[in-house]
């Protein structure tokens, strides 16, 4: 089963090490991982989607929460959170299917943001099902290049978490 870990923690490059690191050891595949600053000027926000069972997945969260910068970890699995990704394709296009790419595009709600003579780039965001859709059609005019962001996530309105201090660690910890 699929599981979308958000944690917070302090912003250097020693933290981020160290919980890579725990992935790697417990034997994870990491599907997705996305790290970014947050509207705290000290703390990153760490996104990891992992394939695992739920004993698994928690098992690695306590052992997050023993990584001295780790603030905050979240399973948002059962949360049903909003995820999004973003993705530029570089499509070949001639002449004769440019019109048929930009109805993709339309289709899609993405957009066109460069074109050349025998390309078109292509920035598509949405959940990672709407990427793959789009990825596989535009397959079929010949993908020059392709690059995605990985997904970010955050549970929808408001819950129980959103209140807890970014400094509460768990008793169970």
């Amino acid at each position: 089963m699929k599981h979308t870990l958000v944690a917070t923690l302090d912003n250097n490059p020693f933290a981020f090490n160290r919980v890579i690191s725990l992935f790697r050891a417990r034997g994870f595949v990491i599907d997705s991982l996305t790290i970014g600053q947050t509207d705290v000027q000290d703390l990153m926000r760490l996104t990891v989607v992992v394939d695992g069972s739920k004993t698994a997945v928690e098992q690695v969260i306590k052992q997050l929460y023993k990584i001295v910068e780790v603030r905050k970890v979240s399973d948002l699995s059962d949360e049903q959170p909003v995820a999004r990704e973003l993705a530029l394709v570089k499509v070949t296009s001639k002449p004769a299917t440019r019109a048929e790419i930009m109805q993709l595009v339309d289709i899609y709600r993405a957009r066109i943001v460069d074109v050349a003579l025998a390309s078109v780039m292509i920035e598509v965001t949405g959940d990672p099902e709407k990427i793959d859709s789009m990825v596989a059609l535009l397959r079929g005019f010949g993908i020059k290049e392709l690059v995605r962001t990985g997904v970010v996530a955050m549970v929808r309105g408001s819950s129980t978490r959103e209140a807890a201090s970014l400094k509460e660690v768990p008793a169970w910890a």
